[in-house]
């Protein structure tokens, strides 16, 4: 059975090969990472059991893509505050917070981009990266804005974040800023 529902099924053996029964060919996670990158839908189950185990799948894409390029995407005191809603109550909001944010900043990212080759278009390339780092500057305030809101509706009697945290949350920004700007630079230079 190659389809299940329009879904792909990827079958993975005890020797850790991966088999596309949509195209009856073996696959690597870079394959499959390259299926996602083209929305290809696709579910992987153990070949033994049949168990589901595409999350635990996407998770090890993840970590070769965060390991391989040096260009991370997860900082580390989003790890850090990630692993501490594991076993906390807040466990079951967390899930859906993070799929609504991330739709929203996809949903974002087209009206991004046209800012940018509207930046671009009116100046010499690389030349003007101001207003994407502004807009993205934005849209991490708005979310961890959404966040807060969002874990004090669960738990009213959570105090506004200390010092640190907020101190933690601007050196992200910062980090983030330096990434932009890096990025700006390789332009530049382009």
């Amino acid at each position: 059975m190659a389809k299940h529902e329009g879904q792909i099924v990827i079958k993975k053996y005890a020797n850790r090969r991966l088999y596309n029964t949509g195209t009856s060919t073996y696959v690597t996670l870079e394959d499959l990472a390259e299926m996602v990158k083209r929305g290809e839908d696709f579910t992987v189950q153990d070949a033994k059991s049949g168990d589901d185990i595409t999350h635990s799948v996407l998770t090890q894409i993840i970590f070769e893509q965060e390991s391989k390029t040096g260009n991370t995407l997860l900082p580390i005191s989003f790890l850090r505050q990630l692993i501490t809603y594991y076993g906390d109550q807040m466990q079951m909001v967390v899930p859906s917070f993070l799929e609504h944010s991330m739709r929203a900043f996809t949903e974002q990212q087209s009206q991004m981009r046209e800012q940018v080759n509207r930046a671009f278009g009116e100046t010499p390339l690389g030349k003007n990266l101001q207003l994407p780092m502004q807009m993205v500057e934005d849209q991490v305030r708005r979310n961890t804005e959404l966040f807060q809101q969002a874990m004090q509706m669960f738990s009213p009697f959570m105090t506004p974040p200390a010092k640190e945290s907020r101190k933690a949350e601007a050196k992200d920004i910062d980090e983030l800023k330096e990434q932009l700007r890096a990025l700006q630079n390789k332009l530049d230079n382009l």
